[in-house]
């Protein structure tokens, strides 16, 4: 079918034929595959069963399109300090709890060192305020951030809930956190819809909150979602998650990418390409200053 003729009939209702334009009639889009439109409900209701089959084949391909699309970065972002890319370690930064901001350990141990010569308090880096002294103290400041309807800290207390055995919390935070477009809650209520914590157990729930961190730019997310793809035998698919994983820089998905060349599962332009990726992703988020730290951390 030529364009022509697709926007001819994306101007007619697909139940009555009525054209766009007649009559002051507007017509709106099925908004889950985009092909057809309508006049009104009633149409739509009554094209449904003719309709349903190809809108379910368009959706998912709509949904494949967003799903494997290489992310620039990983969720965690860049440092507000250095504006380095943080690394997907997350023993390599720290959480503030007065800003809930992610520093580099580089930023923070650049800081320290400054204040311990010039005998300062300890503060932030990023806003300056006074650092915590007690656990208690940095769960008031998070539920400060929470009033502020901050979506990390609103994550990190579904985080205590969590570990605390309150599930019930756990969830309601972290799904006002995934509302809130928190990449690190979608994963959690992967998570917990996996497992049954707080809700009861729902695989196609999991799997949608695990690809919603993936497109985010959760590589584990990702990394897992090649896991399901693999154990329900659909390699391909699998083997894109593990790339575009590695590509983001995730060990473990690079070296499930580098068994699948061995196997002969991966082409030797998608290993390569995997394998500069990786190392480029590393590579972005070095430092001297992060370097030093990592020395410190290991002393």
């Amino acid at each position: 079918m030529s364009g022509v003729e697709e926007s001819d009939d994306m101007m007619r209702c697909a139940s009555c034929g009525i054209v766009a334009g007649v009559d002051d009639i507007k017509l709106m889009k099925c908004t889950a595959c985009k092909l057809v439109r309508y006049c009104g409900v009633k149409c739509q209701k009554d094209h449904r069963p003719q309709h349903k089959q190809a809108c379910k084949k368009r959706a998912a391909e709509l949904r494949d399109e967003i799903l494997f699309k290489q992310t620039e970065s990983t969720h965690r972002g860049d440092c507000p300090i250095c504006c380095l890319p943080l690394s997907i370690d997350p023993d390599k930064s720290t959480l503030m709890s007065c800003c809930c901001k992610l520093i580099c350990d580089g930023c923070d141990c650049a800081n320290v060192r400054r204040e311990v010569r010039e005998k300062l308090d300890r503060k932030c880096p990023f806003c300056r305020h006074p650092v915590p002294k007690s656990e208690e103290e940095f769960k008031r400041n998070i539920l400060r951030r929470i009033k502020a309807n901050d979506p990390v800290a609103i994550r990190q207390m579904g985080g205590y809930c969590n570990q605390e055995g309150d599930y019930d919390g756990a969830i309601e935070y972290f799904k006002k956190a995934a509302g809130l477009g928190d990449l690190g809650a979608h994963y959690e209520l992967s998570v917990m819809y996996r497992e049954g914590k707080g809700v009861e157990k729902d695989d196609k729930k999991a799997v949608h909150h695990l690809e919603q961190a993936a497109i985010g730019g959760v590589p584990f997310a990702r990394h897992n979602l090649g896991i399901i793809e693999n154990r329900d035998g659909r390699m391909d698919r699998a083997t894109k998650h593990f790339i575009i994983a590695a590509k983001l820089g995730y060990d473990n998905s690079m070296k499930t990418v580098k068994e699948g060349f061995k196997g002969g599962l991966v082409s030797k332009e998608d290993f390569a390409a995997a394998l500069r990726g990786h190392q480029a992703a590393i590579d972005a988020t070095k430092s001297p200053q992060r370097d030093e730290a990592e020395l410190a951390r290991k002393l």
